[in-house]
């Protein structure tokens, strides 16, 4: 098995094809061989007949000379019937019959004749039956019996063609087998100049519509998805390492600012009170506390974590939280009562509470909040079966441009002033509300406004009580 493996595929492929020319071209050599040997045979056999036809004639006719005239390679006898030899070609003078087979009939009788008057050698003997005087005499014709290789030199050629044909096939054998895996010669060397830094490259593909074409479109095509992932991991390292130095920045700043709060209130004890100390430490522990919920939460979103499904109203959750919640821009409300969704509650509020911070961050007066519930766009929407529960968290900021409206829902993303994660968002909080938005089945966006930012939220509406359960 180990010799097996180190033979390379053209190796293995000549040799085989090789033994089977070698093989095919023997049986090929033999059966020409035995062609020829019975074409001889026959040749011989109707010569030898022909010649002891000739004497039988004589002998009939009276006519028989003695001795018979001498024949190249053919020898005559004439033997009667009590087994005396009466006639003979030169070659067989004194010597006993040739053969001791008799022909049936008047038929010529064949046999082949070994170790008789020519000893150490076998004769192809023709018996023929003649009628002389009342009595029956036999007529032998002889000749050297044809060996199977007819003649010496014929099958050297034979066999020597055979050698020749079998070497012709195995070359083309190989020729074909290199000539069918140059395309993969070409193929392993295009893969193995390609690495990271030239993930682009493809291997070539051969014109030939063969299975080596299908294996290098093949081999493209997944090149292509690996440089399609290799892209898309650099592009997530890269927004890893800056999502790291960002949350290092993010962190930083609180920190730095507690610090300097806290080296103060040390440097100056009788002039500091812990209620001042505790009012300025306090926002920045609730922005490192938000900041920490935050990546919390986009870790259990990003990991397929299933919140909660059930009925949530969200007319209640909003006014709740913004009961909840300290005053610091006006908000105007437009809530209808009674739209339910189906989700998780805190995940809800989360997405919420982000898209009020962020309007609050951005909102030079006010800020305006709604909740309604509208008909689904077709009766037959699977997406929205009972309706759409919409909500809308409007500023009376600077706004958004529509090239960038998308950029906002990407993490850290810092648009030019004026809107800019410095006025002390983390860059998060539009991450995880649309993560949450389509987790329940729902999208949120940024939509056209006369003034500011206008993000809608819409989720599928919650059945009717007593209509068919959406569990």
């Amino acid at each position: 098995m180990s010799a097996r493996r180190r033979l390379s595929i053209t190796t293995r492929v000549t040799l085989f094809t090789g033994v089977v020319a070698t093989v095919l071209s023997a049986l090929l050599a033999t059966v020409v061989m035995v062609a020829i040997e019975r074409y001889a045979v026959e040749s011989a056999t109707e010569e030898i007949t022909a010649a002891g036809a000739r004497v039988a004639i004589q002998l009939e006719q009276g006519r028989l000379q003695y001795p018979l005239a001498t024949l190249p390679l053919r020898s005559i006898q004439v033997v009667d019937s009590r087994r005396h030899v009466v006639a003979s070609t030169p070659d067989l003078r004194g010597r006993p019959p040739i053969a001791a087979f008799t022909p049936e009939g008047r038929n010529a009788s064949t046999s082949v004749v070994c170790g008789g008057v020519h000893s150490g050698r076998c004769d192809l003997v023709v018996a023929q039956r003649v009628h002389r005087r009342g009595e029956r005499w036999i007529v032998y014709a002889a000749s050297p019996a044809v060996p199977f290789w007819v003649d010496p030199r014929l099958a050297t050629l034979v066999g020597g063609l055979a050698a020749l044909l079998a070497v012709i096939v195995t070359c083309l054998g190989r020729r074909t087998v290199v000539a069918s895996l140059r395309p993969v010669t070409a193929i392993r060397s295009e893969l193995d100049q390609i690495n990271a830094a030239s993930s682009g490259r493809r291997v070539p593909v051969p014109p030939t519509d063969d299975e080596i074409h299908e294996l290098a479109e093949s081999v493209n095509h997944t090149l292509c998805r690996l440089h399609v992932a290799l892209r898309e991991l650099r592009t997530a390292l890269d927004r890893q390492r800056q999502m790291v130095a960002d949350v290092s920045h993010d962190l930083r700043t609180p920190v730095t600012a507690m610090r300097a709060e806290v080296e103060d209130a040390l440097l100056a004890p009788d002039e500091t009170s812990v209620t001042a100390l505790g009012a300025a430490v306090m926002p920045r522990l609730d922005r490192l506390q938000a900041i920490a919920q935050n990546l919390v939460t986009i870790t259990q979103l990003e990991s397929g974590m299933a919140g909660a499904h059930e009925p949530v109203d969200l007319s209640e959750l909003v006014a709740a939280e913004l009961c909840s919640r300290p005053p610091a821009k006006r908000i105007d409300t437009s809530i209808d009562p009674g739209v339910v969704v189906l989700g998780d509650r805190s995940r809800l509020a989360r997405l919420f509470t982000n898209l009020i911070d962020n309007a609050e961050r951005h909102a030079q007066i006010a800020l305006r909040v709604s909740v309604r519930q509208e008909p689904s766009a077709s009766l037959d929407d699977p997406g929205f079966p009972h309706g759409v529960a919409v909500m809308e968290v409007i500023d009376d900021g600077p706004g958004i441009d529509p090239d960038k409206r998308e950029l906002v829902f990407q993490r850290f993303t810092r648009l030019d002033p004026p809107r800019t994660t410095s006025a002390g968002g983390a860059g998060l909080g539009l991450t995880i509300a649309r993560q949450i938005a389509e987790a329940g089945g729902g999208t949120l966006g940024i939509e056209d406004s006369l003034c500011g930012a206008r993000f809608v939220l819409r989720l599928p509406a919650a059945s009717p009580p007593g209509g068919p359960s959406d569990f």
